[in-house]
Order: C-alpha cells, then structure tokens, then sequence
C-alpha cells in the first residue's frame, strides 16, 4: 500500500484550529486526528445542527466548539474565525446531478463562500489555510469540477496580492482523488444496490479511479498543511483500481450478483486526472507527493524553490497524471479494504 506517513511536528501543538463543513465525512474524521496531536481548540463550523449534536455525542470533549453557520455568511465566518490559528476549508456543495440542477447554488457555496473564508482568514490573520480539493476541478466536465477549480485559483492566487508585512496567512490547497468508501463514493452505492436487487450498474467497463484510505488522506492533508508556504496545489502519490477489477472482488464476496452496463454519464469521464498537461509544467515532486507551483508567486522562481524545499526535484518525463496511468490496487486488496468497510458500517449501527 501507499502510505502517507505523516511526519510528527509541532505546528499543531497548541493551535486553535477551524474546521468548515466540520461535520461532514472529513470533517469529523480530521477532527478525531488532530484531537490526539495536542491542539488547543478545534471549532467545527456547519449548517447541520442535528450532524452537530450526533458529533457532541460522539466525541463529548470539551476541546471542540460548535459554530452553526454557512460559508456564505461572510460576517458569521469573522466571528467563527476570530483567535483561530489553523483553518481546514472542507465546506462544498458536491452531489454532482443535484449541482448540475441547481448550478448557480454551487457558485454561491463552493466559489463565492470559499472567497469569504479567505478574506474572512485576512481579516483575523490566521496562520495558515487549506482547502479541500479534488480531482473533478482538473479539466473539468461538469459544474461540480468547475466549482472546485475556481476554489483552487482562488486560494493559490490569494497569496499573491497581500501585504506580508501586515498578515501571516499563508493559503494551500490540497487535491487528491476518492476516499475508498466515503458518503457518497461508489462502495456505499454499490452495496446498496446488492442487499436491494442483487445487481450492481457500471457506466463503462474501462473506467478507473484514484483511490485513497482515509486514513492516507488525513495523513497526506497534515503533510501538505505541515510542508506548505503558501500558494501550493499538493497532490498525493496515489494508486487507482479499475472498475471491473472492484466489480470482480464483490462478486466474490456476494455470490449471484448481476451486472448491469449502462454507458457513461453526462460529465463523469473514463478515467480521472489529478495533474494535467499544462500543470505538470509547474509541477515538483516532494516526498510522497507531489505540488503545483504558482508562477505568479515569488517562492515559487526557479532561483527560489529549491532553497524553500529540501529534496524536491522537478516532474520530468511525465505527460500527466491519470488514473489509467498508475499502479493498479489488485483485486485482492480490493476485498480487504470492501470487508473493512462492512465491517465498520455494521459497528455504527
């Protein structure tokens, strides 16, 4: 396995920390990681009161505050923002037809609501920022992706016009692809539809996904916030599975299940990218991942960059970075990570 071991520092000890969108899938995760790295403060900031109360329950910690607000509430965003150190932007409408419905509600939440988490972080001088990104904002095909795509330029690009004299902020953003049997992902949808009708849908046979733990994740987004000087897009090593293969590895563990083709969807693509061929331009590789450099940024000049990141070395050699073009999760495997996720489903229940 790929395994982003995550290099133990201090910059978390004693900081107050912002989550946006606390209580969804990340969110909570992130918050039971860094409630073991000795922070201050966590503040968790949704609009979910109900998600809100199921998380008090479930931690019950008097380290975490709950803040009920939107993102696009810019002055209830100063207040949650007020003292806050670190804040990991993870709030984003993202149910893809829902988005393609009602597209301009993800202008307002994804765009408009990330540029008031960034000028709400300038005006209370947070230290450091990192937004939530995802494979769908790279050549995007659908509103979801271009949504994304704008948080992207306008968390890379908002270092470049602040005084630094005045504020510390520094802004990264993190892109990596789907978290192996997350809300929403293709395991919940696929078990699902066995225990209802016995048969799974699959759009295209040679379709294929990055694929990361949510474990790596975390461990990969501490990374990145750790590494970071600002103005970055990080994006991890990571490996991906065909579809077919996934299909193969729950038929072996559901027996009788059928399989039903139905062609690929309006926006969803064959195989996904997380560095294209213009980005891989400004691409380094560092460590067990890899970042995107700003050229607009200072740092990030040629006779700046190596002294700023030990080790790092240019992307050479490399078209760009697709899911079709990776190391391939066996089928084996694919089962192991399908029993753990049964098997953690069935303890929540």
């Amino acid at each position: 396995m790929i395994i982003f071991n995550f290099i133990m520092s201090n910059i978390f000890e004693g900081k107050k920390i912002l989550i946006t969108g606390g209580t969804g899938s990340l969110g909570t995760a992130l918050t039971k990681k860094l409630l073991g790295l000795n922070i201050d403060t966590i503040r968790i900031f949704s609009r979910n009161e109900s998600k809100q109360i199921e998380m008090e329950s479930k931690f019950n910690d008097e380290r975490i505050r709950y803040f009920l607000g939107d993102i696009r509430d810019y002055d209830r965003l100063v207040r949650a923002v007020e003292n806050i150190d670190i804040v990991f932007h993870t709030a984003a409408l993202k149910h893809v037809p829902k988005i393609e419905y009602n597209p301009f509600e993800a202008i307002k939440t994804n765009v408009i609501g990330s540029q008031n988490v960034i000028n709400a972080c300038l005006h209370e001088n947070v230290e450091k920022v990192i937004a939530i990104g995802t494979d769908k904002a790279v050549s995007p095909l659908n509103t979801y992706g271009a949504t994304k795509l704008l948080m992207e330029k306008l968390f890379v690009t908002a270092n470049n016009f602040m005084d630094p004299e005045k504020h510390r902020t520094k802004f990264i953003s993190v892109r990596y692809g789907n978290v192996f049997g997350s809300s929403g992902s293709v395991i919940p949808l696929f078990l699902e539809q066995i225990k209802k009708v016995k048969k799974i849908t699959i759009t295209d046979p040679k379709m294929t996904r990055f694929s990361v733990t949510m474990d790596d994740a975390l461990d990969f987004i501490l990374n990145a916030t750790n590494s970071g000087r600002g103005s970055e897009i990080f994006v991890p090593k990571m490996r991906a599975y065909n579809i077919m293969d996934l299909k193969n590895a729950l038929c072996d563990l559901f027996e009788n299940t059928n399989v039903e083709i139905t062609g690929i969807r309006p926006g969803e693509k064959l195989h996904e990218i997380l560095i294209n061929e213009d980005e891989i331009r400004y691409s380094w590789e560092h460590n067990n991942m890899y970042f995107i450099t700003n050229p607009l940024y200072p740092l990030f000049h040629v006779n700046n960059i190596k002294d700023a990141y030990n080790g790092i070395k240019k992307l050479e050699n490399v078209k760009y970075y697709s899911s079709d073009k990776v190391e391939r999760i066996p089928k084996a495997e694919l089962k192991e990570m399908i029993k753990k996720i049964i098997h953690d489903t069935n303890n929540k229940e």
